[in-house]
């Protein structure tokens, strides 16, 4: 048996695991989706998000403003504490998608002896010369990526968030969420991915450093979920993400697991990824 914490993405929640969360748990595994504050359980829906006034949705304030990476390393550090208390080697994976592999690498300088292995799905991996998501983001290999510059709603310095509408019925809107997040899947899958996404997410998250020091994070073995059909993070942002971690610690490279038509958001089904997760790499 294997303990496995996991760490949702940017407007996510714990419940983005649920596929593979239950599958990992019918094949005997222990498994925590953690809510990032705000997030899931915890969600902030504006009103007017639930009414659709988009002018009042350019205003309404957010109790996400202000959280940042100190908020979210804090948490799943929580998690992973407890987690490691229950678990019988005291040890466990943590996985992150997108921008939860900045938590990743904090709680990974924080607790790395309560850490086996770290997993990045498609995630972010920062080093000193890209410390952080406004930083990566600016590199060559980001320049095909697809942001949703034109969907942001309201002024996201005065928010403190970014606020984007996944209710909208504007045909632009739902068609770069697509390309974002599920490219080529079909429109329900789609459309469902949509319903579990929430407006909110604070700006903070895009500045704050989430950089793994080589002495801590560096020890801990890792693995690399290489989606190839992503269009959010691009795979040349990801194999750049990659190569300057190897480069910091050569003696511990990470072994990656590529998914050549997997977009943003993974393949259709759990399976692939509870085979990588359980295949040896990420185990023990």
């Amino acid at each position: 048996m294997t303990t496995y914490v996991l760490v949702h993405g940017s407007h996510g929640s714990g419940a983005f695991w649920a596929p593979v969360a239950r599958e990992l748990a019918l094949r005997g595994h222990r498994v925590v989706a953690v809510d990032q504050p705000w997030h899931g359980t915890e969600a902030h829906l504006p009103a007017a998000y639930q009414t659709q006034d988009v002018h009042a949705l350019a205003t309404e304030p957010s109790p996400l403003a202000g959280i940042g990476l100190d908020d979210f390393e804090r948490r799943v550090t929580g998690a992973v504490r407890r987690a490691a208390q229950a678990t019988p080697n005291g040890r466990v994976v943590l996985v992150g998608h997108s921008m939860g592999g900045c938590s990743v690498s904090r709680v990974a300088n924080a607790v790395p002896e309560l850490l086996t292995h770290l997993v990045y799905m498609t995630a972010c991996c920062f080093s000193p010369g890209v410390p952080s998501i406004n930083a990566v983001m600016a590199v060559p290999e980001a320049a095909t990526a697809i942001v949703p510059t034109g969907q942001v709603v309201g002024d996201p310095r005065e928010l403190g968030v970014l606020r984007l509408n996944f209710r909208s019925r504007d045909p632009e809107d739902l068609a770069v969420f697509k390309e974002m997040f599920c490219a080529d899947h079909a429109d329900a899958d789609f459309l469902r991915v949509l319903a579990g996404l929430q407006p909110d997410e604070t700006i903070d998250v895009n500045h704050d450093h989430a950089v793994g020091e080589s002495a801590t994070w560096g020890r801990i073995p890792r693995t690399y979920l290489r989606f190839g059909a992503d269009r959010l993070l691009p795979p040349a942002l990801q194999d750049l993400m990659i190569r300057l971690a190897d480069e910091r610690t050569p003696d511990n490279p990470f072994k990656v697991r590529d998914f050549p038509t997997a977009p943003h958001m993974g393949p259709r089904g759990p399976e692939p990824i509870v085979a990588a997760l359980t295949g040896g790499d990420a185990r023990p």
